[in-house]
């Protein structure tokens, strides 16, 4: 029998109202052991709570929610106080005295909604994700998790999986019958391919943990080209070292951003040159070309025609320097802080672009590899062998089974509702 569970699920007091929240089938005794008795159900009534002595503790509003069309499944009560510790503590302590109840753990509420069916497992991460939300790319991606845009995703494909298995289910059986229907004439090889291609498109889009670094720009160019004070710029702060003398930066210099909502990445490296007596400088350079590579962008500041594929080039200088416009993406100069904004824009929308466009949901590393596995299941059917085809089929629906928690392991689970906080 699932336990009774409460805990503070609003901000640490002192607040202006503190939220106590129980959840589980002694809800509603608690509920009226303090309150004396309970609203009707959904409706804020206020109450003088009291202790097992009949103490005063607060006057309180309180809610009752009924299961199981609840948050969490189960009967849930809140008590909404005053905000002090002391009040929160008293209550908090006459609930700890009351038979059946126990202080939650960390996501234990959040558990008990996937225990109950009110919420799946990528739903559940995708909470825990909005929970830690840093910037607005993460919220909005996290949201729309949370909101089951994944879950509806793979019950989808799930779906159309188990009408396949159905046909080949029909072939096997009937193979011996003189007359096996519709059931002879299915290409399952051509059935699932349009899976498999919108599988892969999802896939291929960047990770949730990949909004958590956000959009890699890189600034390359040749020495002298204004790359690190372009990239104190854009931070707003002197995180490079800047001077007349060629070869300043030998190394790359790395600094994190969130700027329009968004986090980015921001890269210094090395001036690019073929020919360099010093070392350090030369690994340096190495190192920048290795990351064209991975970078999301490049901006390259130095003559357009050197620029490296896919580079947007940057006319920096624009105070000192004519650029032909037709030869340049940006023109921009460090004292020109609107330029420096127009700049931002531009990586603002890039990153928008790359990271959250169109209806394609996002994915976490672990459902990515697990999707991957599911993709290679589906790859190897051929329709040469119905019965080996079938198996293909069931370990594919079984794996996008477990990104919405079914068959999920206790390690795993407590693993994720430890991000959670107590009264979550």
């Amino acid at each position: 029998m699932t336990r009774t569970i409460y805990a503070l699920s609003s901000g640490r007091p002192p607040a202006a109202i503190a939220v106590v929240r129980v959840s589980g089938p002694a809800a509603r005794a608690a509920g009226i052991a303090l309150a004396g008795s309970l609203p009707r159900p959904r409706y804020a009534a206020l109450r003088r709570l009291r202790d097992a002595d009949g103490a005063t503790l607060d006057h309180a509003l309180v809610l009752f929610f009924p299961g199981p069309d609840t948050a969490t499944g189960e009967d849930i009560i809140e008590f909404h106080l005053h905000g002090g510790r002391a009040v929160v503590a008293a209550v908090e302590g006459a609930l700890a005295t009351l038979p059946g109840l126990s202080l939650a753990e960390p996501g234990e509420f959040t558990r008990q909604s996937l225990v109950n069916g009110r919420l799946d497992l990528a739903q559940t991460e995708g909470l825990a994700d909005l929970l830690e939300a840093e910037t607005e790319l993460q919220r909005r991606a996290a949201l729309t998790i949370a909101e089951g845009i994944v879950s509806r995703k793979i019950e989808g494909w799930l779906e159309e999986l188990s009408a396949m298995a159905a046909r080949i289910e029909a072939e096997l059986d009937f193979s011996d019958e003189g007359d096996v229907g519709d059931a002879a004439t299915f290409d399952i090889a051509a059935a699932v391919a349009p899976l498999i291609r919108e599988i892969i498109d999802i896939v291929a889009r960047p990770s949730v943990e990949r909004l958590c670094d956000g959009l890699t720009v890189v600034i390359a160019g040749p020495r002298n080209a204004g790359k690190s004070s372009l990239f104190n710029a854009l931070l707003g702060r002197e995180a490079a070292i800047v001077t007349d003398i060629a070869g300043t930066t030998r190394d790359i210099l790395e600094a994190h951003v969130v700027r329009r909502g968004l986090p980015f990445r921001l890269i210094d490296t090395a001036g690019l040159t073929d020919e360099t007596a010093d070392p350090i400088e030369a690994i340096g350079i190495m190192r920048a070309r290795a990351l064209f590579d991975t970078a999301d962008l490049i901006l390259w500041l130095g003559a357009p025609v050197d620029a490296p594929a896919g580079a947007t080039k940057i006319g920096a200088r624009a105070d000192r320097i004519a650029y032909d416009p037709g030869a340049v993406d940006l023109t921009t100069s460090v004292h020109d802080p609107a330029s420096i904004d127009v700049l931002w824009d531009m990586l603002a929308a890039h990153a928008h672009g790359s990271m959250l466009s169109g209806t394609l949901p996002l994915l976490r590393e672990r459902q990515r590899a697990v999707i991957s596995q599911a993709i290679d299941e589906l790859a190897a059917i051929d329709g040469a062998d119905a019965l080996l085809d079938a198996e293909r089929l069931r370990i594919a629906n079984q794996l996008l089974a477990t990104i919405l928690g079914r068959e999920a392991t206790e390690m795993m689970l407590d693993a994720l509702f430890g991000r959670f906080c107590l009264g979550k």
